[in-house]
């Protein structure tokens, strides 16, 4: 057995033990949870069959979809549920967080403050899985930001990073679907709940303190920021580990996240993220090469192990 197997092995079998995990290894810094990725990247949303492949790459954790469509919400059921469990228990997995993801594309809660439901389901089904966190994405239909004429988002001229304007009413119904609907919830259970947007760090935080709860943080995505031209390592420092809740890992540019071919400096995220103490899920958002899937997630495993830890 190699040291990497070794340690991988060891690890599991403290979650499982109920043991705290440190990867620190001898240091008393705070040390990130683990590594995880997302079930889309995986191979299918909302799908438990590929908890063994999981397994199977290195990976300690899974972002786990709620559902895919209005029709089809299988972390509803129980039953699943209890799948999920049982595989996860097998196959030394656990359950990082829960995405309220593609489906709050095309049914987004600041059209229809009804959709907050899926929200709900998610924040339900993250009780169960012992999941600490779930993930509100506001892409697609839910963005929040304004378009111009062009079909570009309006800049607002401030510095060499870019920020651009907020739909003023959108942002409000967001701000009262959640402080009304979804904190009274996730302040029962016990589960954050995770803003990924196309904002900046500072408009995040904006409407975080508008919300007024602890159990709203940011979900921070470093690729999708650096490709907006926002000042990733600045809004990591800004933001801090208190009001981070997980963060997502790929690379602009390219399906890897080593070997410098895409446009993030990883570097100066992980610097970023070491200076706040960053002790939360690492998530990858990359599925690798076609037909190399698992050579590509264990190399990137790796990779995060080594700059990011």
């Amino acid at each position: 057995m190699n040291r990497r197997s070794f340690i991988q092995k060891g690890l599991a079998g403290a979650v499982f033990a109920g043991a705290p995990v440190s990867f620190s290894f001898g240091s008393s810094k705070p040390a990130p949870a683990g590594i995880g990725m997302c079930d889309w990247n995986l191979g299918q949303s909302a799908d438990p069959s590929y908890i063994p492949l999981a397994g199977k790459v290195g990976l300690q954790a899974i972002q786990v979809s709620v559902g895919t469509t209005p029709d089809n919400i299988p972390l509803r059921e129980d039953s699943v549920r209890q799948q999920y469990l049982q595989l996860g228990q097998k196959h030394n997995i656990r359950f990082c967080s829960v995405a309220a993801g593609s489906i709050l594309h095309r049914n987004a809660m600041t059209t229809d403050p009804k959709n907050a439901i899926f929200v709900i389901d998610a924040l339900e089904a993250a009780s169960v899985l012992g999941a600490g966190n779930v993930l509100v994405a506001l892409f697609g239909d839910g963005d929040l930001l304004q378009i111009d004429e062009s079909g570009n988002y309006t800049n607002i001229p401030a510095n060499k990073f870019a920020e651009y304007k907020w739909k003023e009413k959108e942002v409000e119904r967001l701000i009262k679907v959640i402080k009304q609907q979804l904190v009274p919830r996730a302040e029962d259970l016990g589960v954050v709940i995770g803003l990924e947007n196309s904002l900046t760090a500072n408009q995040n935080l904006q409407i975080i303190d508008e919300i007024g709860s602890s159990m709203v943080q940011v979900y921070y995505d470093i690729a999708n920021s650096w490709r907006r031209g926002y000042d990733v390592p600045g809004e990591i420092r800004h933001i801090g580990n208190e009001r981070m809740c997980e963060v997502h890992i790929k690379n602009e540019g390219s399906r890897l996240i080593y070997g410098n071919e895409g446009v993030v400096d990883m570097g100066r995220c992980a610097a970023a993220l070491k200076a706040i103490g960053f002790d939360k899920w690492f998530v990858l958002e990359t599925s690798g090469r076609s037909g190399r899937f698992e050579e590509d997630t264990m190399a990137n495993i790796d990779y995060v192990r080594e700059v990011f830890f």
